[in-house]
């Protein structure tokens, strides 16, 4: 679109009363000559907020917000400056006037394809709501889906008879030519009439930022042959829309128009795989759900979700399937966001359980089990490291540098000059104290050949994490999924320090509980005690991709056999390193103030550990 001019942005201000505008998204109260009520873009109790239709301006004096109708619409309802003032139009009842006739020519002709999309959800909507197309029906009901779902996402169905759609369009006005651009209908190769693009399939409709429907996806209904005379012949899964003069696929997602509010509101913004998925999210009250169409993430796709956060710290959170597959689609999304993540703008990565989707998920396990993955979600700096080092040992220097080369390789694909800097200090800072302590070793697991875990591994998720504090969580983790290890970590659990007060107090609980008890308290029963006792949220901590980033080997599902491998290897690090802290102190000591107590100490640790004192002191 060509600029608009002055003279018409002059008279669309003049048609609308900026307190109407405002009022749709603030409860307003007249204060004077003005309005007055609590600000949308910060969170307050006391009103800051002011509208003044005199002057044609709103100002917030808690945050600073300031501008006109069209500033308003911009970042109330996160649009860009065109979309507002279409916006704006359409509600004052004016066009927004095109410069030129192909302009012209080329609005006139999205408008009718538009329409023609419009009537084509109305026609599927119908066809699904037709008793001879129950299986679709019962389809939906077998997934979850309900009547309120259907309305709200528009979803249809296409039936087998493809003709009927089109005689329905024909004298709805629309032509074949139309139906062939809008990618409803095909050329057929034989010269014939067109044929339906979708038939036989679940048909959920795509729109643009603004709402519109512009594409469709279709699903086939399970184990459904379109074509028996082709013998083994199945359609593909899903279909979807080719490029249009409407539609792109790259530069679109699913739900976008419903996330962008989403994500004005301050709600998160989540990447997941298909239509069933965000409509899950979406009912579970993750209203900033949005999914790819039929492709990988895109470089464009990542831009929009970017510019559709408006808050300073802009992280969606990428969400994939915990199996391989998953793992090779986040790194290659970790791929194409590296060149272009900034100061405050990048992404967060969660990983569902294995055989899992958003969809299964949420309608087994409810919205909570959904929750505690997004809240678990690790920056990309930390799934660069995991995805680099998980099951992998570094026993040997080159194998130590090859891992640094490869880490340098990553932050050289950064563009921006100071994130780049800042993740080649990080993954330096990162190998320093991951092999500094030991983590040349590749877990127990693997050297016996059993189970492994993508997470496994010596990874930090947080650098602010001190190592005492990652070491305190990863016991709690370890005795909560594996009670029957009590027996031999009780001495730890009462003596540990816990730096954060609730964090101890579930600590004293969990003691409480296992001390009390008879034997046999299995994991389900420690957490709904920890549940019941208000520990919610210090579980959802304790238990979260950071610690089993850092020891994927005390998730719930190992082996017994593994978790006591591994926790007594965990409980020799912690006794050699409380040794060389307690050995150098005492070493400390003597140096300034020799006694004959400091030297029967310092010999004592020595024929303890007999190891070379020197590099115990550092030196």
């Amino acid at each position: 679109m060509s600029s608009i001019s002055p003279r018409f942005m002059n008279d669309l201000r003049d048609r609308l009363t900026l307190s109407d505008v405002v009022g749709k998204k603030v409860k307003l109260t007249r204060a004077g000559r003005e309005f007055k009520g609590c600000c949308p873009f910060h969170n307050e109790k006391t009103p800051s907020f002011y509208v003044n239709d005199e002057k044609q301006f709103y100002h917030c004096f808690g945050c600073g917000a300031h501008g006109d109708a069209i500033g308003f619409v911009m970042q109330a309802s996160n649009l860009s400056f065109i979309d507002a003032i279409e916006s704006l139009a359409a509600e004052a009842g004016m066009q927004v006037p095109k410069q030129t006739p192909q302009e012209i020519e080329r609005a006139q002709k999205q408008k009718g394809l538009h329409e023609l999309l419009e009537e084509t959800t109305r026609f599927f909507m119908d066809a699904l709501r037709d008793s001879r197309n129950s299986e679709a029906m019962g389809y939906l009901r077998d997934r979850g889906i309900n009547d309120e779902q259907i309305e709200r996402f528009k979803i249809g169905y296409a039936p087998a008879n493809g003709e009927s759609l089109r005689a329905h369009l024909k004298a709805k006005g629309f032509t074949d030519q139309q139906m062939i651009d809008a990618d409803v209908f095909r050329k057929s190769k034989r010269g014939t009439d067109p044929y339906a693009f979708f038939r036989e399939r679940v048909m959920f409709p795509v729109t643009d930022r603004r709402g519109r429907v512009v594409a469709f996806g279709g699903r086939i209904l399970p184990d459904h042959l379109r074509a028996p005379d082709r013998g083994d012949y199945k359609p593909a899964k899903y279909m979807n829309s080719s490029d249009t003069p409407l539609f792109h696929k790259g530069r679109m997602l699913y739900g976008e128009s419903r996330a962008r509010q989403a994500a004005a509101d301050g709600k998160p913004v989540i990447v997941v795989e298909g239509y069933l998925d965000v409509i899950a999210c979406a009912s579970a009250g993750y209203e900033g759900a949005v999914a790819p169409l039929g492709t990988a993430l895109t470089e464009e796709q990542i831009q929009i979700l970017w510019k559709m956060i408006p808050q300073t710290e802009k992280m969606p959170v990428l969400c994939f399937d915990g199996d391989e597959a998953g793992r090779r689609a986040a790194a290659r999304a970790c791929e194409r966001l590296l060149p272009h993540i900034k100061p405050n703008q990048s992404a967060l990565f969660a990983f569902l359980p294995e055989g899992q989707d958003p969809d299964s998920l949420i309608r087994a396990q409810g919205k909570k089990a959904f929750e505690r993955i997004i809240d678990g979600a690790m920056p990309l700096f930390d799934f660069i490291w995991s995805h680099h080092t998980a099951g992998r040992a570094f026993s040997t220097p080159e194998a130590k540098a090859g891992l640094s080369q490869i880490l340098e390789e990553e932050s050289a694909q950064i563009a921006d000059a100071q994130v780049q800097r800042y993740y080649q200090q990080a993954f330096r800072n990162k190998l320093y104290e991951t092999f500094r302590f030991g983590g040349n070793r590749k877990n127990a697991a693997n050297k016996r050949g059993g189970a492994t875990n993508a997470a496994q591994g010596f990874v930090l998720r947080k650098p602010s994490f001190s190592r005492h504090n990652l070491m305190a969580q990863i016991i709690l983790a370890a005795i909560i999924n594996h009670p029957a290890l009590f027996d031999e970590a009780e001495d730890i659990l009462g003596h540990i320090e816990m730096r954060n007060e609730r964090l101890d107090f579930m600590r004293q609980a969990v003691l409480n509980l296992l001390c009390t008890e008879e034997e046999g308290v299995d994991s389900a029963a420690v957490r709904d005690h920890l549940k019941d006792r208000g520990f919610e949220t210090e579980l959802r901590s304790v238990l979260s991709e950071s610690i089993y980033t850092h020891a994927g080997y005390f998730r719930p599902n190992v082996e017994l056999e593994t978790v006591r491998a591994k926790w007594q290897e965990m409980m020799a690090d912690i006794s050699r390193m409380a040794w060389k802290e307690d050995f150098k102190k005492t070493g400390q000591e003597l140096s300034g103030n020799f006694t004959t107590e400091t030297w029967e100490k310092l010999k004592a640790l020595y024929e303890t550990n007999r190891i070379d004192s020197n590099q115990a002191f550092g030196g």
